[in-house]
C-alpha cells in the first residue's frame, strides 16, 4: 500500500505591510514570505474515508476532528479513495508561522499524491485561509491582495533564530488593534547578491501587525529584544500576527550558536534555527 510523507515547514513573513482593507472586511497585504527548514511532518495511508491523528510534542490541544484544516482540505478532493492522516505536530500552534495553513498545504500536496491527480488550487484552496495559497508551493515569494497574489522572489539563504514564548495571540485581535489599516508597501525588491544585502533591504521594511501584537503580548517586545542581544543577530522581527520572532544571522554557525545560548536562557520558550528560503524540494510528497 501506498503511503506518503509529507513535510509542512514553517512560513514566516520576512516584512509585512498592511496597505488597505476591502469592503468584506479581509485586508490587503504586501508580504515578502521564505520557508524555514523546521515544521510539521504529515503521513497519508489509503483508507476507506478521511480521519486525522495528531500526536508530536506541539499536539496538545490540536483537533481531530472535521474543524482541523487537514480534514478541510482534505475533503477538497471530493468522493474517493480516503486516507488515514497522521500529523506529527512540531510547531506551535497560533503562532504567526503559517503552521495550520502549511498543514493544510502539505495535505492537498499528499492527496494529489496518494489519488495521483493534478493538486487542488483556485477559490476552494483560498477560502481554506489566506495562508495556504502561498503555502502550497513553499518558495519565497512577495504575497498581495489577501495573500492569493503571489509573485516568486529569488532570495539567499537567510540563517535565522526562530522564537515563540508559547503565548497564542489573536489575529482577529491584532488586526482590530492596528492604528492604520493604509500604510506604504514595501520598496521595490532588488536582486540580492548574498544574505547581508537582503538583511540590510529587510531592516527598512516593517511587520505592520507587530506594535498592535506587542501591545496585546507584552512578552513579544522582551523576545525581541532577547534577539537583538544575541551576538552576531543583524535584525529581529514579529512573523505575521505573532506570537512568534525572528533572528536573521549572516552564518548557520552564528545563528546555531545563539539558538543554543537562547535556548538554555530561556528554557520555556519554544526555538529553532535554520536557513530561511526554498523548502519545496523538502516539502514535496516522498512514498514510503
Amino acid at each position: 500500500m501506498s503511503q506518503f510523507e509529507v513535510f509542512a515547514p514553517a512560513k514566516v513573513n520576512l516584512a509585512l505591510h498592511v496597505t488597505g482593507q476591502r469592503e468584506d472586511g479581509y485586508h490587503l497585504l504586501d508580504s515578502l514570505v521564505a520557508f524555514a527548514p523546521v515544521g510539521d511532518m504529515l503521513q497519508l495511508s489509503p483508507a476507506e474515508s478521511l480521519s486525522l491523528k495528531v500526536t508530536g510534542p506541539e499536539s496538545r490541544g490540536v483537533p481531530e476532528g472535521p474543524e482541523n484544516l487537514v480534514l478541510k482540505a482534505a475533503a477538497l478532493y471530493g468522493p474517493g479513495p480516503g486516507a488515514a492522516i497522521h500529523l506529527d505536530k512540531c510547531l506551535p500552534a497560533a503562532s504567526g508561522i503559517g503552521g495550520g495553513s502549511s498543514d493544510a498545504a502539505a495535505a492537498l500536496r499528499g492527496m494529489a499524491a496518494l489519488r495521483d491527480v493534478a493538486l487542488a488550487s483556485g477559490a476552494a484552496v483560498v477560502k481554506l485561509g489566506a495562508d495556504v495559497p502561498m503555502c502550497l508551493d513553499p518558495r519565497p515569494a512577495r504575497t498581495e491582495g489577501i495573500g492569493e497574489e503571489l509573485t516568486p522572489v529569488a532570495l539567499p539563504p537567510l540563517p535565522a533564530v526562530l522564537v515563540n514564548p508559547r503565548v497564542e495571540v489573536s489575529t482577529p485581535a491584532v488586526f482590530k488593534a492596528l492604528a492604520s489599516k493604509t500604510n506604504p508597501a514595501m520598496e521595490p525588491i532588488p536582486a540580492f547578491v548574498e544574505a547581508a544585502d537582503c538583511i540590510a533591504w529587510l531592516a527598512r521594511q516593517r511587520n505592520d501587525l507587530q506594535p498592535p501584537a506587542v501591545a496585546l503580548a507584552p512578552v513579544i517586545a522582551e523576545v525581541l529584544a532577547a534577539l537583538s542581544a544575541l551576538p552576531g543577530c543583524k535584525l529581529a522581527r514579529m512573523s505575521g500576527s505573532g506570537a512568534t520572532c525572528f533572528g536573521l544571522f549572516e552564518s548557520d554557525a552564528a545563528a546555531e550558536a545563539a539558538q543554543a545560548q537562547l535556548a538554555a536562557a530561556q528554557p520555556g520558550w519554544w526555538s529553532a534555527h535554520g536557513a530561511l528560503g526554498d523548502q519545496a524540494a523538502k516539502a514535496a510528497p516522498r512514498l514510503r
